[in-house]
């Protein structure tokens, strides 16, 4: 069935909707090993889930508890890391235009992956289907395979030694890298992974991931600058040409 209004067709949006949320849904299996094996207890891991549900963050927090890190600052890393899903919110509320009432609800399942597949629909109504199939697959894929893989951590072994850990930073790094479209936003990512990596072995787990996350200020701060310059330069240029 084609959408009312001319638009890509129904189940092209589902189609395309089910594979992202099956594909990253089965990562959960790996931020379940990986919880469990930093010392979470399963509650914590499947409430984590349920709760959180951002996997950027989620694996960035108990990465930092494996690797020593303070709750506190672990906890810290992770906010700054899903502080980027209320920018999301903002863009998709103008496209999905939902009733207020059910607004809350879909705020739990404003992710990189559900914005990426709404953000790349035509039409409000296939916005509004890419969302809410994006968003149902994967939170049920997501949180049923953080259950198995926390119950499966102990037959398992070692996460470090399977390289489970590298899952989640590996798909959200995925679907980054085709948004960063220009010059500006390469520069930010670009200057962020030199901070994350560069420090980690000087500062303590979890701290990187907040200097990291000063590349953006920064990277705008001289944008700024280059503009104001810039514009001051072209003024100059036509007071002198009207003379």
């Amino acid at each position: 069935m084609r959408s009312e209004d001319g638009g890509k067709p129904d189940a092209a949006v589902v189609r395309d909707a089910l594979g992202v949320g099956v594909a990253v849904g089965l990562s959960g299996f790996a931020f379940g090993v990986t919880s469990a094996g930093s010392g979470l207890t399963l509650l914590q891991t499947c409430a984590l889930s349920l709760l959180v549900f951002t996997g950027a963050s989620q694996f960035a927090l108990v990465g930092a508890l494996a690797g020593g890190g303070n709750p506190f600052t672990a906890a810290a890393g992770a906010f700054f890391l899903g502080v980027r899903n209320a920018f999301y919110g903002l863009r998709l509320s103008q496209l999905l235009a939902l009733p207020r009432a059910v607004r809350p609800f879909a705020a739990q399942w404003v992710i990189d992956e559900t914005t990426a597949v709404a953000l790349a629909q035509p039409t409000r109504r296939s916005v509004r289907i890419g969302f809410t199939v994006t968003g149902l697959t994967l939170y049920v894929l997501w949180n049923l395979t953080t259950l198995l893989g926390a119950l499966g951590a102990d037959a398992i072994g070692d996460t470090d030694a399977w390289g489970l850990d590298a899952a989640g930073p590996a798909v959200f790094l995925a679907l980054l890298a085709p948004m960063l479209k220009t010059t500006t936003e390469r520069v930010v990512a670009g200057i962020a992974v030199v901070l994350g990596l560069g420090l980690l072995p000087v500062l303590p787990a979890g701290v990187p991931v907040l200097v990291a996350a000063l590349a953006a200020p920064a990277v705008l701060w001289a944008e700024g600058r280059r503009r104001a310059r810039t514009g001051s330069a072209e003024d100059d240029d036509t007071v002198e040409e009207g003379r």
